[in-house]
């Protein structure tokens, strides 16, 4: 997380929670640290430019890949 990034704050009513969570693939580090809380009936879009991620953190949420560091639960 950078400087200025706010961490979102968790509660008990999150159904998905992702703290710190990091991934590389060989020297390329894709996810730096993404911390996500989602509650229930809670929408929400990730968007960004191309090879940012994006494809990368959904498959570490739906759990067909796998993180190196942080939590997903």
């Amino acid at each position: 997380m950078n400087d200025n990034q706010v961490a979102p704050e968790f509660s008990g009513d999150d159904i998905i929670v992702c703290r710190e969570v990091h991934k590389w693939f060989g020297e390329f580090h894709v996810l730096r640290g993404i911390s996500l809380s989602v509650k229930r009936q809670e929408v929400v879009v990730i968007f960004g430019p191309s090879g940012s991620g994006k494809s990368t953190f959904i498959r570490n949420l739906n759990r067909l890949e796998d993180h190196q560091r942080g939590t997903l639960s």
